[in-house]
């Protein structure tokens, strides 16, 4: 299963929205989900025109959820790489 794929997977059709950005069912986090699907078919616009899409995984405990883009936790990474400059 691709992310990006147009069709979605079986598993999405039960999935519940977490509000917290994270499994509802055990807690983990998205970056540990078995499997992901991001609805690019349907994005919604934000008040200031901003895109956001709504995000399925499938966890490791067999649940499936899902977020609003926009909701994502800020990557603790990506301070760092804008700190490191250009490559």
């Amino acid at each position: 299963m691709e992310a990006f794929s147009p069709t979605p997977p079986s598993w999405a059709d039960n999935a519940v929205h977490a509000l917290q950005f994270r499994c509802p069912s055990c807690q983990a986090a998205s970056g540990e989900a078995q499997a992901v699907w991001i609805n690019r078919r349907a994005p919604v616009y934000t008040h200031n025109h901003k895109r956001k899409w709504q995000e399925f995984y499938h966890c490791g405990c067999g649940a499936a959820w899902w977020g609003w883009s926009s909701d994502r936790p800020p990557n603790p990474w990506e301070e760092d790489l804008a700190e490191a400059g250009p490559v």
